[in-house]
This record gives structure tokens, sequence and C-alpha cells, in this order.
């Protein structure tokens, strides 16, 4: 009985260790989602940003190089709406593994407290309440550093991680302060023979508070990089936050009520 608990602990710790290592919060380089999402990537848990509505085009990119010499190329486009209370409308396209083109629409509306996802396919939402941080909780250099941070071995310290400030640009037409974050991962810390280095740069548009571009490098897993495009400043249609009258709304699994005891709020 002890030799099959031990067999199993090993095959789960196997598992562990041969995955790839993960994005911030958990997730890997191209899931659905980006900065601005919920909870995912991007600024954090769902940061609320107010009085800044704009629309855009963020162009995700990863690259991965085989040892074989030839890379692998993905790509995936999110539409990305957010109005004057901080409601924020995403819409990625993307292959999925059996090659056909899949969108996922995520509304996070920190006015109801709500995060909905919509199935555009069957007309159904599901919504789980949530947290909306406000953006004005913290700095926007230490937010920025946060943001590449992702996630380190336990192991490592301080003194293996580098953060610069970087001198502000124009990117789109938009200045953007900019944040450098480099991570060092001494030889033998996660049985690597030699040391890893990952770089992690975000550029975030100083008047709307939203990445304009990120880029990571890391010789696991290869390069990544964001862009916002297309950036229009006017205010979206309010009906781009609200779930559409014939769909039929659930409770996500595991979901409680919303802040204050009540549920979502009715659409």
């Amino acid at each position: 009985m002890n030799r099959k608990v031990l067999l199993a602990g090993l095959v789960a710790a196997g598992s562990l260790l041969a995955q790839p290592p993960m994005g911030p919060r958990g997730r890997g380089p191209m899931e659905f989602g980006g900065p601005g999402g919920p909870g995912r990537g991007g600024m954090g848990p769902m940061e609320t940003v107010t009085d800044a509505p704009y629309s855009g085009v963020e162009i995700r990119t990863s690259q991965q190089v085989l040892a074989t010499g030839g890379f692998i190329l993905r790509t995936e486009q999110t539409a990305v709406y957010r109005d004057s209370l901080g409601r924020v409308r995403r819409e990625t396209t993307r292959k999925g593994p059996d090659g056909q083109t899949e969108t996922r629409v995520t509304i996070s509306d920190p006015v109801a407290g709500v995060v909905h996802e919509l199935d555009a396919t069957n007309k159904t939402a599901s919504s789980r309440p949530a947290r909306f941080p406000n953006w004005s909780q913290g700095t926007s250099t230490n937010r920025m550093q946060t943001m590449g941070a992702g996630r380190r071995p336990a192991a490592q310290t301080d003194a293996n991680v580098k953060r610069e400030t970087l001198a502000a640009r124009s990117i789109n037409g938009m200045i953007a302060s900019g944040a450098r974050v480099t991570h060092s991962i001494p030889a033998g810390t996660i049985g690597n023979s030699q040391a890893i280095e990952t770089v992690r740069e975000t550029w975030m548009a100083d008047d709307l508070k939203v990445p304009l571009m990120t880029k990571s490098a890391d010789p696991r897993t290869g390069t990544t990089t964001m862009e916002l495009m297309n950036v229009n400043r006017s205010q979206p249609d309010p009906s781009l936050f609200q779930i559409p009258s014939d769909y039929t709304v659930k409770k996500a699994p595991g979901g409680g009520r919303g802040p204050g005891g009540r549920g979502p709020r009715k659409q």
C-alpha cells in the first residue's frame, strides 16, 4: 500500500515538473485574456479604471523555438472595450487545438461586482461575483513591475530580480511609461544545469492606464508580445456591457453571492 502511495506521489510530482512555466497568476503564455482581463495577466485582479473610455485591438503573438531549429507561432486577437464606469468587454479570437477558430467574450462589471462569460453559440451567460480593486491603489511604477514579475521559484530571492524604470516613449501616438523586470534563475534552482534569465517589458499608457505593449522572453517557452492598436477614445455602446435579453444566465460553478451578500445584478 505504501509503495503504491509513493509511486503515485512521484508520478504527480513528475507531471508538475513537466508542465511549462506559467505566466502571471498561473496563466500560460497564450491563454484567453490579457491586459485588463478578468483577473488574468494584464493589470491584476480586475482593477477598475473610470473616466477613461476607449476601444482597441490587442494583438498577441507567441513564438516558441524548437530543438530541431523550427518554431511554433501562435497569434490571438482581442477586441477590448471600456466605458467611463470601468466596465470592460473583451472578445478574444484564436485557433483551438482542432484548428477551428473560437471566440470568447468576457464582460467585467465593477458596478454590479460580477464577471460574465458569454457563449454566443448556445446563447448562454455564466456569471460569477468578483473583486474590483481601484486603479489608484498603488503606484504606476510598482504596478508595472508587479505585472512583469510573474511567478518565480520559492528558492529565488530578490537578489535574482532586477527592476528597471525605462524612459517614456511614444507608442502608436500615445505616451507610455516603461518598466523592465529581469529574472535570473541560478543553476540548480529548478534542476537547470545552467542559469536561466527571463526578461519582461511593460509599456503603460499614462492617460488610459492600460498596457500599450508588453514583451517577454523566456528560453523555456519562447517570446511573447502584445500590442494595443486602433485605439478609439470615444464612449463604447452601452449594450456591449450587458447580457443580451435572449441569453440564459447561469451561475458559474462554485460561485457564491456578490459583494454585500447580494447576487449578480439582473440585466
